[in-house]
């Protein structure tokens, strides 16, 4: 058993409980080992108890939680080091990538001083230019460039923030990381990257790898072992081709058909489409477009500190948006994809006026919405609401769920209290939150990450606008929840005339749901076409690259 780089013997892990309540686990009887140099994943649905394994065994867990069980290191007991043990222990033994990482970053802070800190605490020895030194070396491998040291967290798109997150882990070059859904938010190419950077550390520094994610074409391509988890039970374990190929178990087979159901082709080879008017999109353009962007630009500018003025004296620009043209049929799915910090996420917030543009002009249902007053905007967002890519940083933490979704109704005067409790009630039941009373109470506290997007997903669809702008909504749920809230939303774009803009960085997730592709890339549309024509016959080299990286589960 020493032998092992990491072990975990019959983990049991339950949450501080209402009194009264019967004690439930989280993680429940959990066993497996992990040698030196391995790569093993751990995949099942959102609130199965992957991350709640993953901080366990860190000892990040509140401090009433119960937890039974042994988990050893290199044959030292976890559970039994002191506090300043435990402190160097994580970091340098064994190194955490959070799934949210704006929970992981001071808003204070710049990402330079994160990565000075992180150093300055574990590696003292280094001088300030040797830390510096080493951090611009470890972000630039995240394809972070040195221009961004003096940038704050806010200023950075999400995908960006979780680069840094996963540099800060590297950082000291620990023998484990523990990697919690370490790229949800990041696009393939990016993520392709930092999958082979792991997985050449795991090879030339003897590193363990433990990968926990619901991507199972990211873990059939990187993982050597896989472990799926289920209520709180790992029910299947063993070689990532075994897996794969002969899975044992019901569930298993049930993710492994959801991941599928969305990467389908047909026996020709032909891409199959979720949606229906997909050779149609002619009928489309028929109609006037609900949204038309003209020459959209968001630019922003950095200004230097007071050292960069004494010897540049230059402000510098950022292009988030440069000059975007697209026109939005009623009853489209335009699918928006390109990589992490390209402009995407703020295109979005441009359209819904959340920021005001530099230039351009963005046109809703015939009005020009740069021109509106503040209270002519927040009344046209009940037509035009938006599922953002953080959920945990989108509910408020004070209000139960039911509140978070029934405030809409109440700010746009469009139920009072009983009939909001009532349709509120309705939506939790549409988007899988069962049964739907026990979700009403509960706070975004109580909820894994899935779930919170749901809750997001929910709200969003409330006010039943004419327009939804998804900014990656599926990005934090595991295959089969994916799937059902995916069909979820064809079947609300039928029922309510909807029509989506459906942001994401995963491909085939595009391929599936969207009538037509843009592909951005530095601020700009470097592509547009029907979703087959893109797939098929991409014309821009970018897009080949995206397409060439995307992780497909039938290739596993």
């Amino acid at each position: 058993m020493s032998e092992a780089l990491f072990c975990v013997e019959n983990l049991r892990v339950a949450y501080p409980q209402p009194s009264g309540e019967e004690l439930t686990w989280a993680v429940d009887d959990v066993s497996f080992t992990l040698q030196a140099g391995e790569r093993m994943g751990l995949v099942g649905e959102s609130g199965c108890g992957k991350s709640t394994l993953g901080r366990a065994v860190m000892r990040l867990l509140p401090s009433s939680s119960r937890v039974e069980g042994l988990v050893t290191f290199q044959g030292q007991k976890v559970f039994d080091l002191t506090p300043q043990q435990m402190r160097k222990f994580r970091g340098e033994v064994v190194a955490l990538i959070f799934q949210d990482p704006m929970t992981r970053l001071d808003p204070l802070m710049t990402i330079g001083n994160h990565c000075l800190e992180t150093l300055q605490a574990h590696s003292p020895e280094l001088s300030a230019r040797q830390a510096k030194e080493k951090a611009i070396a470890t972000l630039e491998k995240v394809k972070i460039p040195a221009s961004r040291w003096n940038q704050y967290p806010h200023e950075f798109s999400g995908g960006m923030r979780q680069r840094v997150a996963i540099a800060l882990a590297l950082l000291l070059n620990p023998k484990l990381i523990v990697a919690d859904e370490p790229t949800t938010s990041l696009d393939v190419t990016v993520s392709a990257q930092i999958l082979q950077e792991l997985t050449r550390l795991c090879g030339e520094e003897n590193m363990g790898l433990l990968l926990i994610s619901h991507d199972l074409a990211m873990v059939a391509e990187y993982c050597d072992r896989i472990g799926v988890m289920y209520k709180g039970k790992m029910v299947e374990m063993g070689s990532t081709q075994s897996v794969f190929r002969q899975p044992q178990h019901e569930y298993t087979r049930s993710l492994l058909q959801a991941a599928l159901h969305i990467q389908a082709v047909d026996e020709s080879g032909e891409l199959i489409l979720a949606n229906d008017e997909q050779h149609n999109l002619a009928n489309f353009k028929e109609q006037s477009p609900i949204l038309r962007i003209t020459e959209l630009k968001q630019h922003y500018t950095i200004e230097p500190n007071l050292i960069e003025r004494l010897f540049k004296g230059q402000s510098q620009t950022i292009k988030a948006v440069d000059g975007i043209n697209l026109e939005l049929y009623p009853g489209e799915i335009l699918g928006l994809v390109g990589e992490s910090g390209c402009g995407k996420s703020t295109l979005s917030r441009t359209i819904l006026q959340l920021i005001r543009p530099t230039a351009g002009k963005v046109e809703f249902l015939g009005r020009e919405l740069t021109t509106l007053s503040r209270q002519e905007i927040r009344s046209s967002r009940r037509q035009m609401q938006m599922v953002f890519q953080d959920p945990h940083a989108c509910l408020n933490p004070a209000m139960t769920v039911g509140q978070s979704i029934g405030d809409p109704l109440l700010i746009h005067n469009l139920a009072d209290a009983a009939k909001a409790k009532q349709e509120v009630l309705g939506m939790l039941q549409k988007v899988g939150l069962i049964p739907p009373e026990v979700y009403y109470q509960r706070y975004p506290s109580d909820l894994s990450g899935g779930q919170q997007q749901r809750v997001a997903i929910a709200r969003a669809l409330i006010t039943r606008p004419k327009l939804l702008i998804c900014d990656e909504p599926v990005s934090m749920l595991d295959a089969s929840v994916q799937s059902q809230v995916l069909d979820l939303m064809l079947q609300l774009k039928e029922e309510f005339e909807l029509t989506y803009l459906f942001i994401t960085h995963d491909l085939w997730l595009a391929r599936f749901l969207c009538d037509r592709i843009a592909v951005m890339n530095g601020g700009k549309i470097v592509e547009l076409g029907p979703t087959k024509q893109i797939f098929a016959n991409p014309q821009h080299p970018y897009t080949k690259t995206l397409l060439a990286a995307a992780p497909l589960l039938a290739r596993a």
